[in-house]
C-alpha cells in the first residue's frame, strides 16, 4: 500500500471516533458530567502529544525560531478562522447542551458549525499524515490522542445539535463528511510533503500543533470546565499523563 494511503486509512479512523460519539450521544443520553469528563481528559491528551511528539520533533528538525513562528501563525489563522466562524453561529460548536444557535434563531448557523468542525479536525489529520514520512509508521502517541479526543468532541457537540432540534440527517452527514475529509486531509499531507525538506516538514507541523493546541483552549477546556469545575484540571493532568506513558512505553 502506498504511503500516501496508509496515511488517508489512518487519518480516516481518527476521524471516524467523531462519528462514534455522535452515534452515542444520539442514542444514548449521557450526562452532562460524563461528557465534560471525557472532554477533560481529551484535552490533556492532546496538550501531551503535542508537547512530546509535534513540537519537540518540530524543533529538533526545523530549529527553535521556525518552529515558534509556525506555531504562532497557526493559532493566528486558527483564531482567525474561528472568530469569522463564530459570528455565523459556530461559537459554541463543541457544547452538549442548548448552547448552539438553532437555524430558526441565526440563518446560516448549521453551516457554519459544520465548516467549524471541519476547521478542527484538519490540522490533526494533516499531523497523522505527515508522521509517516519519516518511514517509521503512524505515530501511536499521536493517533491515540486524536481518537481518545475526537470521542468527546463527536460526543459533546451532536448532542447539542440534537438538543436545538437537528435531524439525524444533519448530524451524521456532519461527522461523517468530517471523517472522510481526515482520510483526504491526511493523505494529501502525505502525498504533497513526500519529497519536502525536513526544515518544511518541521514548519507544517509546528504550524498544525499551534493550530490544535489553540483549538483545545477555545473549545475543549471551556466545555469541560463548564460541568466539571475544580476536577477539570485534575482530569486534564490525567490524561496527560497516560499520553506520556504511551509515548514513552
Amino acid at each position: 500500500m502506498p504511503i500516501w494511503w496508509e496515511a488517508g486509512a489512518w487519518g480516516l479512523l481518527a476521524g471516524g471516533a467523531l462519528v462514534v460519539g455522535a452515534a452515542v450521544a444520539w442514542l444514548v443520553r449521557v450526562p452532562q458530567p460524563v461528557v465534560a469528563s471525557v472532554m477533560a481528559f481529551g484535552s490533556g491528551v492532546l496538550i501531551s502529544a503535542l508537547s512530546f511528539d509535534l513540537v519537540d520533533e518540530a524543533e529538533r528538525a526545523g530549529g527553535l525560531i521556525p518552529t515558534v513562528l509556525g506555531a504562532l501563525g497557526g493559532a493566528v489563522v486558527y483564531v482567525a478562522a474561528n472568530i469569522a466562524l463564530a459570528r455565523r453561529g459556530a461559537r459554541h460548536r463543541k457544547r452538549s447542551q442548548d448552547q448552539q444557535p438553532s437555524e430558526d434563531e441565526q440563518a446560516g448557523s448549521g453551516t457554519a458549525i459544520a465548516v467549524g468542525a471541519l476547521l478542527d479536525g484538519i490540522p490533526e489529520s494533516v499531523v497523522l499524515g505527515v508522521s509517516l514520512l519519516g518511514g517509521g509508521g503512524v505515530g501511536v502517541p499521536v493517533l491515540a490522542a486524536i481518537f481518545i479526543s475526537n470521542l468527546p468532541e463527536g460526543l459533546s457537540s451532536a448532542a447539542g445539535m440534537k438538543a436545538k432540534g437537528r435531524s439525524a440527517r444533519y448530524v451524521f452527514g456532519v461527522w461523517i463528511g468530517i471523517a472522510v475529509a481526515s482520510g483526504v486531509a491526511g493523505l494529501l499531507g502525505c502525498l504533497l510533503l513526500q519529497d519536502a525538506s525536513a526544515e518544511t516538514i518541521a514548519a507544517i507541523t509546528a504550524v498544525a500543533a499551534g493550530a490544535i493546541l489553540t483549538m483545545v483552549a477555545d473549545t475543549m477546556i471551556p466545555e469541560a470546565f463548564e460541568r466539571t469545575h475544580l476536577y477539570a484540571g485534575l482530569i486534564a493532568t490525567t490524561g496527560f499523563l497516560v499520553a506520556f506513558v504511551i509515548e514513552r512505553a
